[in-house]
């Protein structure tokens, strides 16, 4: 079987199914399937920001928990979500709150079915995936050599927000080392986060989150291919949102 992972979707459904239909899927009840039995793997960070966070809770979860035809691994956003659902005491900006305002307009019995429905996705999510079989490790943010394997809050930290220094920029985002130029290992490491105009290779690190919700491209990595395919979206340009590792 073949993989295909997915970069950070954002809430971008339409770009999705484009980007579905150039990967050689066709749509089945609403439900992306492959001729050839590839299966789909999302890098997390489904929702905020975009115009469908809610369509794509939907899509994942059916696609993840009830069909099992693809799997998913939790980002940074994606745990903000989930602890804005258990009731903790979380800020709603940077892009949580299209996700609340798109759940707040919902009857209360849909808002029950998809705050369910997340976090079952959710709880039931490796961190991160190691693919032994494609010589390949899925992870968010990326992972350090040294911590494949490893499940502890320092992992986890990595793994949803990179490899952060503690310190903030002027506009306030976190600044970041760029670990994959020391990165010298075996497996590929898959990940996105941080938004590049092209996928971003170094060594065996790709990144393919091509920032679709910032207006450029949804990307997709195929294994054992080793080969990309992106699509245009459909979101208005903000070229401030690419400065990081160009």
């Amino acid at each position: 079987m073949s993989i295909d992972i997915i970069g950070d979707v954002h809430g971008c459904y339409e770009e999705l199914l484009d980007l579905f239909k150039e990967l050689g899927y066709t749509i089945e009840a609403d439900i992306p399937t492959h001729p050839e039995g590839r299966k789909v793997i999302f890098l997390g960070d489904i929702t905020d920001r975009g115009p469908a966070s809610i369509k794509m809770i939907e899509l994942v979860y059916e696609m993840v928990v009830q069909k099992k035809v693809a799997a998913y691994v939790p980002g940074n956003h994606c745990n903000k979500l989930y602890r804005y659902f258990r009731g903790n005491n979380v800020k709603v900006k940077h892009g949580l709150e299209t996700t609340v305002a798109e759940y707040n307009s919902l009857s209360t019995s849909k808002q029950n079915e998809i705050k369910d429905k997340f976090m079952q996705l959710y709880e039931e999510a490796p961190l991160y995936l190691v693919l032994h079989k494609y010589q390949a490790v899925i992870a968010h943010a990326g992972i350090r050599e040294d911590l494949i394997g490893r499940q502890d809050k320092k992992t986890a930290t990595f793994v949803f927000y990179g490899d952060i220094t503690g310190e903030t920029h002027e506009d306030g985002r976190p600044v970041r080392r760029d670990w994959a130029q020391a990165y010298h290992g075996d497996n590929w490491i898959v990940y996105g986060h941080t938004p590049v105009k092209e996928p971003r290779i170094v060594h065996k690190t790709i990144n393919i989150d091509t920032g679709c919700v910032f207006g450029n491209k949804l990307t997709a990595f195929r294994l054992p291919e080793e080969t990309t395919v992106s699509v245009n979206s459909n979101q208005p340009y903000i070229e401030e949102k690419f400065s990081y590792f160009a």
